[in-house]
């Protein structure tokens, strides 16, 4: 049935049921109609026929530029021996503590200085970095060093500031960075450290190494900080040295070498043990 509304918007001149019934159109009860389709193109599809440099955003080093020349600054911060000039609202942009700091109920929006403890220099100067580029510092610049230990450490205590201040941004740039700089030194405090403030897969990566390396590992000075700390993972260190021993065992005996830990027998004492290798030679070796 075709029907003609008053709000249709379309062909005006339409058949009535009554002509349409007793016209040649219907043959059979069956009707047949035949369709042309017009498209209105809005645009022309094509190549471009312009090419416009966009260059990247570079408003990180704008703010870098407001930190470093400490222009505008209205906040001073006592960090050690060493003080810092900042911007209170970009702070609070990028951090709820320093929002709730300097804007908050509780808070003192004419507070001009302000005095921190517990975090090193070096650490909140790398910290204001991140809040005014959101980019990672430079770790070897910053340290002076290309001791891959010694940029460990500096992401540690980034971490926890990271956590403090709540930028979980920069929290997971130093998970990731710790992951990839996982050392027999530092391993044991991270491990702590990754139980301490939440990061699961900065805890795994350590679990798994610790457990490759235990030997090393436990006489080193951060397994004892990991004793004393954290005593629950201790239980979790030997279900991971379990699962990597029943994994060892699982590998072709052309591809183990007679130990319980990658090619390890651990001694009680950690002094030098024997085992055997597959072709039945003695193998001595000093943990």
């Amino acid at each position: 049935m075709f029907i003609c509304c008053l709000f249709f918007r379309g062909y005006k001149r339409f058949f009535r049921r009554t002509t349409l019934e007793t016209s040649d159109f219907l043959k059979d009860d069956c009707l047949a109609m035949s369709c042309t389709v017009g498209v209105v193109r809005t645009r022309i599809e094509g190549p471009k026929l312009y090419s416009v440099p966009v260059p990247p955003s570079d408003i990180g080093e704008n703010f870098k530029y407001l930190l470093d020349s400490e222009l505008g600054c209205d906040i001073v911060f006592q960090v050690g021996e060493e003080t810092f000039k900042a911007h209170k609202l970009i702070l609070a942009t990028r951090s709820p503590v320093f929002r709730a700091q300097f804007f908050g109920l509780v808070g003192n929006p004419n507070t001009d200085k302000v005095e921190l403890e517990d975090i090193e220099s070096c650490i909140f100067k790398a910290m204001l970095h991140f809040i005014y580029t959101d980019k990672l510092v430079d770790l070897q610049e910053t340290t002076g060093s290309t001791s891959t230990c010694t940029s460990a450490i500096m992401l540690q205590h980034l971490l926890v500031a990271s956590e403090r201040f709540c930028l979980e941004r920069l929290k997971q740039l130093c998970e990731a960075k710790l992951c990839e700089e996982v050392s027999a030194d530092t391993v044991a405090t991270t491990l702590s450290l990754a139980e301490q403030h939440h990061c699961p897969q900065l805890k795994v990566v350590c679990l798994k190494f610790a457990a490759t390396n235990l030997g090393v590992v436990m006489h080193s000075e951060g397994f004892k900080h990991l004793e004393q700390s954290c005593p629950s993972l201790l239980s979790e260190l030997l279900e991971t040295v379990a699962s990597v021993d029943e994994n060892s065992k699982l590998m072709p005996n052309k591809k183990r070498i007679g130990s319980s830990i990658f090619g390890l027998d651990l001694a009680a004492d950690g002094g030098v043990v024997e085992s055997l290798n597959p072709n039945g030679r003695r193998l001595r070796r000093r943990l």
